[in-house]
Formats: C-alpha cells, structure tokens, sequence
C-alpha cells in the first residue's frame, strides 16, 4: 500500500480492500478500444495519451456483475484543463441510450489549482438528454502527478464505495431498485477532450499547445464476478469484518476526507432537481 503521510491528520482506514485482489497485466484484463496508436505498454505499465489527432481508451475483456475494480494512476503535471483521464465501470455499448456507468474520472486543470477527482453514478441514463448525474467531486491531500496512487470502485449488489489508496471517500447505497445499477458493466479506462465541461464547467478548455497530455496505469485490479459466472460468486468485502459494510474505523477515515476534500456534493446542489434523485 502506498503510504501516505500521516501530519495531515489522514486516519488509518485500518484494512486494504485491494491487497486482497490479485492484480493482473493489462494484457491479462484488457484490450485497446479505441486510439491505438495512442497506447503504450511498458513493462506492465500502460501510458495512454490525448494530442490534437486523437484519444485513447482501453475495456475489459470481459463484463463484470460485481467486484473490485481498480488501478494505480498518475497523472499529467501542468496545463491540462479541458482533459478527463478515467477509470469507470458502463455497460453503454450494450445498452445505448439507457446505460449504466459508475465513474472515476480525473478533472484537468489549471497549474495553479489542483486536480479534481469527480466519481459519478448513472442510472439508466437515457439518450435524451436526460443523464442525472450523481456527482461528488474531491480534492486530494497528495499531488496525483507525483506518483502512482491506487485507485478504486467496489461495486456489490448493496452499495458503491470509492477508494483512494485504500480510504473509502465515498458510499453509494442501493436504497432502490431505480437508484442503483444492477446490470453488467464492463471496465474501462480513457484519457479524451471534455472541454466543454471538465474544468470550471467548460470555463478552461484544453490547450494543444501543451500537448500530449499524458495519463499512466499500472497495478491493475479484477477482482469481480463475471456476467456469465456461477451464482455462488460473491464479490470482495469492503471491511475485514465481511459482512460487506464498513467498519467503524472506514467510516471514520471517510468522514475525515469528506470533511476536508469534498468540493462538490450533487445533494447539496440548489440547482439540482431533487425530485430525480430520491436517494439524497
């Protein structure tokens, strides 16, 4: 686990969801899906990039119904407003226009300010226009470009929880039908142009100039229950308990980051209309 430091008042989440999923190569979970000239694998580290010509993105080889799901990441330093480097979980291939997707989705930025990671959850989101987001959006307590972090979604039939390096940030419960995704997903990861939104909502768009802008992934994590799999699979626990919830100390650790690097709750949003989203 990659340590983190400890002056900043971060407390210890106490167990390590992703130290009991064995990371596979790329090559072992994934394929190119898009931007190949744009991929590069490494010795087990895979760099994808995004200039004036094209994007990449990569997908599992397979659906997924349930499980953890992660990689280590580092990203760009400097100019990269505009541009969105990802790993999310959507099934919008098979189901386009009514798709599901849970998201991790870094924001660019301006070198003054620091990245934002916005993890989302869509439901049944239609092709009319009509997404309802389900964002959050943190800052972090490192320098992402720095190193590597691990990054990650567990995703089970009762709740969402997002982890970086191991801390739970944020708990998602299925509290209906309606308001949880319940249907295979696929795994992807990309880096592309969103400058009409990603950053300051589409204020700073992304800047050519300081191309390629550069996203790298290594210690990938599958560690789930596939489409097709047996019934009896079950997916990773999120707490050493088990029982599937967090534990006290989880908790407490969650509590501390969305105290100190929630920037965005879609619950607290007054120009949100709440009535789509009956889970705030």
């Amino acid at each position: 686990m990659i340590s983190l430091s400890n002056a900043q008042g971060l407390p210890s989440p106490g167990y390590s969801p992703s130290s009991r999923v064995t990371s596979v190569t790329f090559n072992q979970g994934f394929r190119n899906q898009w931007g190949p000239q744009h991929q590069r694998l490494d010795q087990g580290s895979l760099t994808i990039w995004l200039d004036k010509s094209s994007g990449s993105g990569f997908k599992s080889l397979q659906p997924y119904q349930s499980g953890y799901f992660g990689a280590a990441v580092k990203l760009q330093p400097g100019y990269t407003a505009g541009v969105i480097t990802s790993f999310y979980l959507s099934n919008s291939e098979d189901h386009p226009g009514n798709h599901d997707e849970i998201d991790i989705e870094f924001l660019g930025t301006t070198p003054d300010k620091p990245y934002t990671l916005q993890t989302n959850v869509y439901i049944r989101g239609s092709g009319d226009g009509n997404l309802i987001g389900r964002e959050h959006k943190f800052h972090l307590w490192f320098d992402p470009t720095q190193d590597y972090h691990n990054y990650g979604i567990l995703w089970t039939p009762a709740e969402i929880i997002f982890f970086v390096d191991d801390v739970p940030i944020r708990r998602y419960q299925r509290k209906s039908e309606a308001t949880f995704p319940t249907r295979p997903m696929w795994v992807y990861g990309s880096i592309w142009d969103a400058s009409s939104w990603a950053t300051e909502n589409g204020r700073y768009k992304a800047d050519y100039s300081y191309q390629p802008f550069v996203g790298k992934y290594t210690n990938f994590k599958l560690g789930g229950c596939t489409a097709n799999g047996p019934a009896s699979c079950r997916p990773p626990t999120a707490s050493p308990s088990g029982s599937g919830s967090l534990s006290q100390q989880q908790v407490m650790a969650m509590n501390w980051v969305q105290r100190n690097y929630l920037v965005y709750n879609y619950c607290h949003d007054p120009k949100r209309d709440h009535t789509q989203t009956p889970e705030c």
